[in-house]
């Protein structure tokens, strides 16, 4: 089939998740190939810091051989500058700014683009995550990439906003907040990673065993978490992930409601 996601109808009660991990984030490409590899298309994209890039242009109907081109050429100048006043960060992310409006030409609402896209931060303030799934794409995305004293925090609406992983790395919760019944979640994984350290607050034993999440894992073991050189390699194991789960769980028609119904019987939902 076309990588063109907009080519497929999205199922609105499907979810997708991608957590967050600097350059780890690219194994995530790998994960929506073999998902519109199998005509799998959710309706709803969430994510927190690398996740919510990736989830973002998926939600903006970007088609994927042009996301994939765009990680692989990626560097973090594209998302940060020297600050000029480097009092909340070394960093200034406006340049999120300026590269949002090169791909689309303007500043997108996230509102108005083809999917439902949330992008998970932080209330510093409050110390609660929060999703934002209303107003300018690039403040949005500028939130969520938020690392004190790295790169700036976000006002907005009354609250100071940085990364979402700081409190949930895997932000299921605000996908099902958002409508989705069925949620497909990406963790970036490592052996070594202690997940304390990494306050991410759904338990992956608990993803593991709900019946209505395909969990992802890609293995980031070896592998650069913030450089680039080892993209291709998190692209490929992405799509390995992607491929294992589907396959070991036997979901592709049960969990995801996509295998081909018999035609006799018109209780059964037409594919997506």
């Amino acid at each position: 089939m076309s990588d063109d996601p907009g080519r497929v109808s999205a199922d609105p009660t499907l979810g997708l998740t991608l957590g967050g991990g600097g350059a780890f984030g690219a194994a995530h490409v790998g994960v929506l190939q073999v998902l519109a590899e199998r005509g799998i298309r959710p309706g709803i994209a969430t994510g927190t810091s690398s996740g919510a890039l990736v989830a973002a242009a998926y939600a903006a109907g970007l088609e994927l051989s042009v996301i994939e081109q765009a990680v692989l050429q990626f560097r973090w100048r594209a998302i940060a500058r020297w600050s000029l006043s480097p009092r909340w960060g070394l960093l200034d992310t406006h340049a999120v700014t300026d590269a949002v409006s090169r791909v689309f030409g303007t500043e997108p609402l996230i509102e108005d683009l083809p999917l439902r896209f949330g992008a998970v931060a932080t209330d510093l303030r409050a110390r609660r995550t929060v999703t934002i799934d209303s107003g300018p794409l690039s403040v949005a995305l500028r939130a969520t990439i938020a690392v004190p004293g790295l790169l700036p925090p976000v006002r907005r609406h009354g609250t100071l906003l940085a990364d979402g992983g700081m409190l949930d790395n895997v932000p299921v919760g605000p996908t099902r907040a958002m409508g989705a019944e069925r949620v497909v979640v990406v963790r970036l994984h490592a052996r070594w990673e202690n997940v304390r350290m990494m306050r991410t607050v759904t338990r992956t034993a608990d993803l593991a065993d709900d019946p209505s999440v395909l969990l992802i894992q890609p293995e980031m073991e070896g592998m650069a978490q913030w450089m680039m050189s080892d993209v291709p390699r998190l692209i490929a194991e992405g799509r390995r992930a992607a491929t294992v789960a589907l396959d070991a769980a036997a979901l592709d028609g049960r969990f995801l409601g996509t295998a081909d119904p018999d035609p006799m019987d018109e209780r059964m939902p037409r594919p997506l």
